[in-house]
């Protein structure tokens, strides 16, 4: 399960309205992460019209903080497409036809096709793709995400039946009281509900917390009660270290 983690963090910004993601894990060749992230600027800009037009209701790329002990298709970036429903996720973004329209004027087609036939193929190993749907989740505080974010999540694999009740009942309500004390802009956890083929298995969910710029001190129960239900918690699921990801880019609603 560590391995697991070293080698697949995955992060993404639900809001209120964004109850579905797909989540391209991106393990780059050596040297290709300039080229890489020249593409990803490109369509960074589609993707902003695509939110703006109703097709999706986010996006965003971030970067894993490299961990010792790393493999070597450990990925190096995440692409988040977040979706209010699944009706708007099945339906598609035809993202040629809306680079026509936000580069008209700046590049010229051909130039906008060669990107397209160019891609970041070129850059990349390999994508895993995973889609998410959300369970439950807080608000989030300080508005939208934004370039410089960063966020630890927690991969799990489900024990019990319960595992997402106690989530939801116990440790839901100790976020809440975090994100009030400023210590916290959000929580979400998270289901796997399909992933590609050469997708990772071995976790069913994850834990999402978007960190607040100064945290205090950390608000943690204590007492007999609190123990007890902590034994819940852990027997209902097996978790693995949190993994550190920083925003590059990102559009939404």
């Amino acid at each position: 399960m560590k391995n697991l983690f070293l080698t697949l963090a995955l992060v993404f910004s639900f809001s209120i309205n964004a109850q579905h993601a797909v989540m391209w894990a991106v393990d780059l060749k050596d040297g290709g992460e300039k080229q890489y992230l020249e593409l990803e600027s490109f369509y960074s800009e589609i993707h902003k019209e695509a939110v703006k037009q109703g097709l999706r209701s986010g996006w965003s790329v971030w970067k894993r903080t490299p961990k010792e002990g790393d493999e070597e298709s450990a990925p190096e970036y995440f692409i988040f497409d977040n979706y209010s429903s699944i009706e708007q996720m099945e339906a598609g973004v035809d993202n040629q036809a809306i680079a026509q329209k936000v580069y008209k004027g700046k590049m010229s087609r051909r130039a906008i096709e060669k990107m397209f036939d160019n891609s970041a193929y070129y850059a990349e190993k390999e994508r895993r793709v995973y889609t998410i749907k959300a369970v439950d989740f807080t608000i989030r505080s300080g508005g939208k995400i934004k370039k410089g974010d960063v966020a630890t999540i927690n991969l799990m694999n489900k024990k019990s039946d319960d595992f997402e009740s106690y989530e939801s009942e116990v440790w839901k309500p100790v976020a809440e009281k975090n994100i009030l004390k400023g210590n916290l802009r959000q929580w979400v956890l998270a289901e796997v509900v399909d992933r590609s083929e050469n997708a990772y298995e071995g976790w069913t969910h994850m834990a999402w917390n978007l960190r607040a710029e100064n945290p205090g001190e950390w608000y943690s129960p204590s007492g007999f009660k609190w123990d007890k239900l902590w034994e819940g918690v852990e027997s209902a699921r097996d978790m693995a270290d949190a993994v550190e990801l920083t925003c590059v880019f990102s559009a939404e609603d």
